[in-house]
């Protein structure tokens, strides 16, 4: 199977082939760093880090830039709230960003642009526009982008044409489909502003959100490149807006694919602080819950569906990180040399996991792969017919696929794999099944704790169980 991605552009699947063969470059939208980011942004950030693990995992060779943004409106504001600099604030979160990426597992990109520092870059590309009749000041200093002057305006969001209103401007940075209109590349200077500012050639002010990452991903991974990644929210006004500049300015295609992911639920609600269902990783850690659990939750739904997030079911994923994590150790300490061959296992797990990981990302089909080799591996092992040699080869798969996953060298914090609690529940299910001579679910409930690396042993006092 080929490499496939939903181009949210053409809305359909598409084969991916990479502008330079073997080499991806990605740009993907950071934090605005004026507040610790929530499950929500890493939502996002996740599905970023897998799509650029899995790449990794078919052998190209990615360059990745993230932007952070430092100057908007929120930055101002949150930092005029606090009576601290632009910077104070912004450097505070910054840190604390980079120091959730590393709890999290998530890869470092490349490049992390800070749109403070791209400000000559930034009025060079509004110049651009102007000088080429797509720009026009307004009487304060702003420069705003015509949406007229350009005819694939709302190709990514889909708009009618019919409905935008070409002429009427919006300052905000954000705002819905419904108020597309003229948007500011420059904002000239207002006090609410403060001492945030820049000389241009229309006086003093800022830059615009969207026009900071059309200058950043060009300058660094060149003004056609081969995907821009975000979430779904990003699609308009932002990614929208980017499209129309960068385009204008260059006269290039600026980017072949565009992947987005959905939006997080938290218990089938938006996450809100007025519905005390607002999370942000530190939250989560406070609680007590592990890092390794809280990534598998994040990245286990597909991207491009609804991630209905609950605190409840974080037990549930690090059980599942549990399981992976014994199977690891299990096969590293491994010392039967057994009579059988696992190479067709092996190669089938490989095959099954890069052709479902090749359909745009399908994490649920991979994983059943994964889970699958866990299964008959134990099994192998319960009855000493996997050989030493054979170990090792499923152990490498394993830690080949985890290059995708990211789990298995993350620290559990607390040990997750001996919940009591958990598996007494589940003998008592497996007692319940038993009594009704439903021995298909006993069978299976045996099933999940091998795998889970616990023992049942049936005895005239019951069933007692321990760890292999």
């Amino acid at each position: 199977m080929n490499l496939r991605f939903y181009n949210t552009i053409n809305r359909k699947k598409e084969d991916f082939h990479s502008i330079d063969k073997g080499k991806v470059r990605m740009y993907t939208c950071g934090p605005t760093v004026y507040d610790f980011a929530h499950i929500g942004n890493y939502r996002t950030f996740m599905f970023e880090d897998l799509l650029r693990r899995y790449l990794e995992f078919r052998g190209y060779d990615v360059t990745q830039a993230m932007n952070l943004t430092d100057v908007d409106d929120n930055t101002i504001r949150r930092s005029r709230e606090r009576g601290i600099s632009l910077t104070e604030l912004t450097d505070e979160f910054k840190a604390a960003f980079h120091a959730d990426l590393k709890t999290l597992n998530i890869q470092p990109a490349h490049q992390y642009p800070e749109a403070t520092r791209y400000i000559a870059e930034m009025i060079e590309m509004v110049q651009n526009l102007e000088d080429q009749g797509y720009a026009y000041k307004t009487e304060d200093g702003s420069i705003y982008f015509n949406i007229a002057k350009y005819d694939n305006y709302g190709k990514l969001a889909h708009l009618n044409p019919e409905e935008m209103l070409s002429g009427e401007r919006v300052t905000d940075d954000s705002y819905e489909k419904e108020g597309a209109r003229d948007f500011a590349l420059w904002k000239g200077y207002k006090a609410e502003d403060g001492d945030v500012h820049w000389e241009s050639p229309w006086g003093k002010g800022r830059p615009g959100w969207h026009i900071e990452c059309s200058v950043m991903s060009t300058e660094l991974l060149g003004e056609h490149f081969d995907i821009h990644c975000g979430g779904v929210d990003n699609i308009f006004p932002h990614h929208e807006n980017e499209i129309a500049q960068s385009v204008c300015a260059t006269g290039k295609e600026f980017v072949n694919y565009w992947l987005h992911s959905e939006y997080l639920l938290v218990d089938n609600k938006k996450m809100s602080k007025s519905l005390n269902n607002f999370y942000t990783l530190r939250d989560l850690l406070d609680q007590g819950h592990a890092a390794d659990a809280i990534r598998w939750m994040l990245i286990t739904t597909h991207y491009r569906q609804k991630l209905n997030f609950s605190v409840n079911r974080l037990g549930e994923a690090a059980r599942a990180v549990a399981r992976l994590k014994m199977f690891h150790e299990r096969l590293e300490n491994y010392k039967v040399d057994g009579p059988e061959s696992v190479d067709n296992l092996v190669a089938d797990t490989h095959i099954r996991f890069q052709n479902a990981m090749d359909n745009d990302l399908n994490i649920s089909g991979g994983l059943s792969a994964v889970f699958d080799l866990l299964h008959k591996g134990h099994r192998l092992m319960d009855r000493d017919l996997l050989s030493q040699s054979g170990a090792a080869k499923v152990h490498q798969l394993l830690k080949t696929i985890d290059h995708v996953l990211g789990v298995l060298e993350m620290d559990s914090g607390s040990d997750p794999t001996v919940d009591e609690v958990f598996i007494e529940s589940k003998i008592e299910e497996r007692n319940t099944a038993r009594a009704n001579k439903d021995f298909a679910a006993s069978d299976a409930i045996r099933d999940e704790l091998a795998d889970l690396g616990i023992e049942l042993i049936d005895t005239s006092d019951g069933t007692k169980w321990k760890l292999k």
